[in-house]
């Protein structure tokens, strides 16, 4: 929102939602209507072809954000350094409005001007037309166009809106108040409606012209340079018809310099051009890619997750991860994804961060929760962490986290296996499973005596028990065999803490204490108001209103936790599991030591660390 919101700041199917695309409906079924009950020489695929074309502009802009967000996160050619936060991601969610305005008024101009009519696919003097018109009179008026905006009164009411994003990214390009849409409409109507009414328009140079406008927009804000030096070395004159990402980008971080639209001639002739233009396009293309310290290895969860990554749809990723309805209609992009995930055998970075200097990045593998619970797929699985660990080892990365926990001990024994395949590894390799055990042994109530566990024992659940026990508090189990397991790993002096209960239902409240593998069943025979908390990655199904649901192990980030723009799986924003945390403050505090295996660092001590570092424990669930 600009600093004095003035007048058409907002567009006007704001009170919509979600369901503003119901404007469109009308035309789109009248257009396909018309397609299929007329004959073949009535038909128009200028018509038809309308809605169809704002979805490619959608996928287009899409393909873009995904591009981007992972070129930054791997630092190759980056521009600005700066981090992007949830706010800007909230401010620049309704990117589609333009396009569905454009629909709007493509459909309109339809129904108005005869000559719009069937169009052919193809005319040269239309493409000329279109191709010099916007050199001239379209470049030229956005450009004053563009300094009037950065007039301290217009600026305040409307531009400061687009201006808020310093470090921009491709879909910055078109957050703007309405008012400036609808001017940025008219400029670049002259060529599509001069071509219409002089009888030259064509599909190509239509669709090609827009499609050339969505193509500038996000190469000028993707915020890394990809224009090679010799493309300007082989047509000099090139420089002033085609502008750069770090030119435009410069505009963002000096805001008195670069005004033009896509060709910098205009900056050229009006001494508006940025002097450093040049050094930072060449500063730009030399950046090399980064070597963080510290990179946590994660895999996807349920099928939609892909979603959910900050490569996928920027709004769903800034958000905890609930199932939507219309993500139903999506799937067959959730097939295809399960499909590629089988071919593609190598991990990608999807973030990077920087917490007190330190640079630290989140790759991902491939596969989903489902393929680490097949049996014949481990191999592979395997060799794909192998290739990333020694990845991780060749740039120079101290601490790798393996964010696998859940699988983690039937796949590879927590990391220990590639310990013993390479036992002259330089990084560390860190479970999480310290920092698990301290997280949820201080989300326990004080003044608790008593808890109950359940679900599948793990290092973690074994690491849970022992210390409850060791602090003198009762740790419940209802099976035998898990009873028994527990005893096998507890002293003689503490096998008096572990008791096999007969019962679910106990007098007093009872604290559980729950992992993967209980069932739904168990979890409606808990009293009311039990508290449960988790100890796996996966959270609970709330069954119960009458019973209280903890987070699974994780913190708050400090505010000095920079670039976090996106959400873990389903914890809040600004959230982290413990998992992740555990190897930044391995990397923080110089540990050189692994954390894998049947080994567990300092549940006390890396604690301690976390909130000196200034990571905060969640409050208690109401």
């Amino acid at each position: 929102m600009a600093t004095k919101p003035g007048i058409l700041t907002d567009w006007p199917w704001k009170p919509l939602g979600s369901f503003k695309y119901v404007i469109l409906v009308p035309w789109v079924v009248h257009s396909s209507y018309s397609m299929t009950v007329k004959g073949e020489g009535e038909t128009d695929l200028t018509y038809f072809l309308t809605f169809p074309f704002l979805l490619v502009r959608m996928i287009h802009n899409q393909i873009w954000i995904s591009i981007s967000r992972y070129q930054t996160a791997k630092g190759k050619n980056r521009i600005v350094d700066k981090s992007i936060e949830f706010e800007q991601v909230d401010r620049e969610r309704n990117w589609d409005d333009q396009i569905l305005f454009n629909g709007i008024l493509f459909y309109i101009a339809y129904m108005t001007i005869p000559q719009s009519h069937k169009l052919p696919l193809w005319r040269t003097n239309g493409v000329v037309i279109t191709s010099l018109l916007h050199a001239g009179p379209v470049e030229f008026l956005y450009y004053w166009f563009h300094r009037a905006l950065h007039h301290h009164y217009l600026y305040s009411r409307y531009h400061s809106h687009h201006h808020s994003s310093i470090v921009t990214e491709p879909i910055t390009s078109v957050i703007h108040p309405f008012a400036e849409h609808i001017v940025y409409f008219v400029l670049f109507s002259i060529p599509m409606l001069t071509t219409v009414f002089t009888g030259t328009g064509s599909l190509v140079s239509l669709t090609g012209y827009i499609l050339y406008i969505d193509v500038m927009n996000n190469l000028g804000h993707c915020n890394f340079e990809l224009i090679p030096k010799w493309l300007f070395s082989i047509f000099p004159p090139l420089k002033y018809l085609m502008y750069t990402p770090s030119f435009h980008s410069l505009h963002h971080t000096q805001f008195r310099t670069n005004y033009s639209l896509f060709m910098p001639i205009y900056d050229y002739v009006y001494g508006t051009m940025d002097k450093s233009t040049d050094a930072v396009y060449e500063t730009s293309l030399e950046r090399s890619e980064e070597s963080p310290k510290v990179v946590h290895l994660a895999h996807l969860t349920t099928l939609e997750s892909i979603f959910y990554l900050r490569l996928g749809f920027a709004t769903l990723a800034s958000k905890p991860h609930t199932s939507k309805w219309y993500q139903w209609l999506m799937w067959p992009m959730t097939s295809w994804s399960l499909i590629i995930t089988w071919i593609y055998g190598n991990t990608f970075v999807v973030e990077a961060n920087t917490f007190e200097k330190l640079k630290w990045q989140s790759w991902v593998v491939p596969r989903y929760t489902i393929q680490y619970m097949l049996q014949w797929p481990r191999e592979a699985i395997n060799s794909m962490i192998e290739r990333a660990i020694l990845d991780a080892e060749m740039k120079g990365v101290k601490v790798l986290s393996l964010g696998l926990l859940n699988q983690g001990e039937e796949l590879n024994r927590n990391g220990e296996l590639y310990i013993q395949r390479y036992p002259q590894l330089k990084l560390n390799l860190v479970d999480g499973s310290s920092l698990v055990v301290a997280v949820v042994l201080n989300s326990i109530p004080k003044g608790t005596t008593q808890v109950l566990l359940r679900g599948k024992l793990t290092k973690v659940a074994y690491a849970i028990a022992n210390t409850l026990c060791e602090r003198d508090i009762k740790v419940a189990t209802v099976y035998k065999d898990e009873y028994e397991k527990l005893q096998l790993r507890l002293t003689t002096k503490l096998k008096s803490n572990l008791i096999l209960s007969t019962s679910y239902a106990q007098k007093v409240k009872f604290t559980w204490l729950v992992g993967d593998g209980w069932t739904e069943e168990e979890q409606l025979k808990a009293s009311k108001g039990t508290l449960f908390i988790p100890f796996s990655q996966f959270p609970p199904k709330k069954m119960s209103k009458d019973c209280f649901y903890h987070s699974t192990p994780a913190m708050i980030t400090p505010k000095s936790f920079t670039n976090i723009h996106s959400c873990e799986n389903w914890l809040s924003r600004r959230v982290m599991s413990a998992w992740r945390i555990a190897g930044i403050l391995h990397g923080l505090e110089g540990w050189n030591v692994h954390e894998c295996g049947d080994s567990m660092f300092n549940i006390e001590e890396i604690w301690r660390a976390s909130l000196r570092h200034g990571f905060q424990p969640l409050t208690m669930p109401n």
